[in-house]
């Protein structure tokens, strides 16, 4: 564990006091990795795996060995961390040394010092799972109770991360509706000024801005907006 360790109480607490309006997802996923590297048995290093349908991404880590660990996995399509998050389990490896459900991996980790690891299925989102990954220089660093704490720990960190994940989503689709009204406000306005100036309809109007978007290799919204722009020039004249 870090020398700045932390009680789980606290930890947990912490979790739960993450205010989804001063960070976004990635902030909350940074929080998560830091705060298990405190707080849980023996942890050296942590990261937090993300797969949303069959790609998966390392989304926080506390160091690049714990980033190099994950990458190796993906690169060969298996591992610890993505069984763990596919099957939404805990897989405990006692002994790099002697490790044989994934002998290359652990035979690399076990060269780069790490002696046991832990991952723990998160649930996120029906389409995106996770895991949180754990690793330790000790053999055997990962006994029942270590295991225990890191399971309640990880069920405090999928609520977290599952309400940051709604939120950061639930922000994406307001801020797309935003521009999608602003684009059909500005494209109503550009209707108006051709009809007015072509004495058009509306169906002409509109077919008349998707030709000039088509001809100019230009989005329609931005054909209608340099529209706009010049009539409004021209009335400040």
């Amino acid at each position: 564990m870090s020398d700045t360790s932390l009680d789980p109480t606290e930890a947990f607490t912490q979790l739960g006091q993450i205010r989804l309006a001063e960070t976004d997802l990635d902030g909350v996923l940074d929080r998560i990795a830091q705060l298990a590297r405190r707080t849980l048995t023996n942890a050296d290093e942590v990261s937090v795996t993300l797969l949303s349908g069959d790609e998966p991404r390392t989304a926080a880590f506390t160091s690049r060995l714990a980033l190099s660990l994950d990458e190796r996995q993906y690169q060969a399509g298996h591992g610890p961390c993505l069984d763990a998050a596919r099957a939404g389990a805990t897989i405990s490896l006692p002994d790099t040394a002697t490790e044989s459900r994934w002998p290359e991996w652990s035979a690399q980790a076990r060269a780069e010092g790490v002696g046991s690891s832990l991952s723990i299925g998160l649930p996120v989102q029906e389409t995106v799972f996770g895991a949180l990954n754990v690793h330790s220089a000790k053999p055997e660093a990962f006994d029942d109770e270590a295991i225990m704490l890191a399971e309640a720990f990880a069920g405090y960190a999928a609520v977290a991360l599952a309400n940051a994940h709604l939120y950061d989503t639930t922000a994406s689709m307001a801020q797309h509706m935003q521009m999608a009204m602003q684009s059909r406000a500005v494209i109503e306005q550009a209707k108006g000024i051709v009809m007015a100036e072509r004495r058009c309809t509306p169906d002409e109007a509109f077919a008349i801005l998707a030709k000039v978007s088509q001809d100019s290799n230009r989005k329609l919204r931005d054909v209608a907006a340099a529209l706009v722009e010049r009539a409004s020039a021209g009335q400040r004249r």
